[in-house]
């Protein structure tokens, strides 16, 4: 998921969670609208749900993530429309700030969904959204879902890192949390565009709650 590749995200419990989760919403309601298209990276692609969804209906899709057993669970989940040697070939581990296996403009929509929040400082997150803006065509579209502030603890949510933008200390480690005026601003100055507007949800469970960025970005 994250740049880094800790236990915490080879954990097998929390591989099998992520296995378990059905197709993003957003994502499948893009797809009936016939804008997913052509060659797409999913970016951080955890166990493989929507690397597994988009292989089943014939899309280019091919997947990258840094913790070795999330790799290894997308694979297996896409087994069902790839052999073993083209999973092998399709879904690779490495940084999300380092996309240089990938050629400038090779694809035509990224799939990034809790996952540039993962940046553990701010330079690795514009490196992030540099190289996803270098490897996409022009007009190629961004499916973003990032953490906004006040995710966390109901009663104690993390607070900012001093001398930071949007750094905070999380379980998983240090996260860029940002509102959606934030996200869109960087965004834009890493060369892209809104195609809608961007919101912000909210959900709360056990004590804690989750707010979340839905956002859709183009290539400029």
């Amino acid at each position: 998921m994250t740049g880094s590749t800790g236990s915490f995200w080879n954990h097998t419990e929390r591989v099998e969670q992520f296995a378990a989760r059905s197709v993003d919403l957003r994502l499948s309601a893009l797809y009936e609208r016939g804008a997913v298209t052509g060659r797409v990276l999913d970016l951080g692609c955890a166990a493989g749900r929507n690397t597994a969804w988009l292989a089943e209906r014939d899309v280019d899709v091919w997947a990258l993530d840094s913790a070795s057993a999330m790799v290894d669970r997308c694979r297996e989940s896409a087994q069902q429309s790839w052999s073993t040697s083209e999973a092998e070939r399709r879904v690779q581990q490495g940084r999300m700030d380092d996309l240089s296996r990938f050629d400038s403009g090779e694809f035509d929509g990224i799939v990034a969904l809790g996952i540039y929040q993962q940046a553990e400082s701010e330079e690795e997150w514009t490196r992030c959204l540099v190289e996803s803006a270098r490897v996409l065509q022009k007009g190629g579209f961004c499916l973003v879902a990032n953490f906004a502030p006040g995710t966390g603890p109901i009663d104690r949510p993390p607070e900012k890192l001093p001398g930071t933008r949007f750094l905070y200390p999380f379980r998983s480690g240090t996260v860029c949390l940002l509102e959606a005026e934030e996200l869109d601003q960087e965004f834009i100055r890493t060369g892209f565009e809104l195609i809608e507007p961007s919101k912000c949800v909210e959900r709360e469970e056990n004590g804690s709650r989750r707010r979340t960025v839905n956002a859709l970005y183009r290539r400029q």
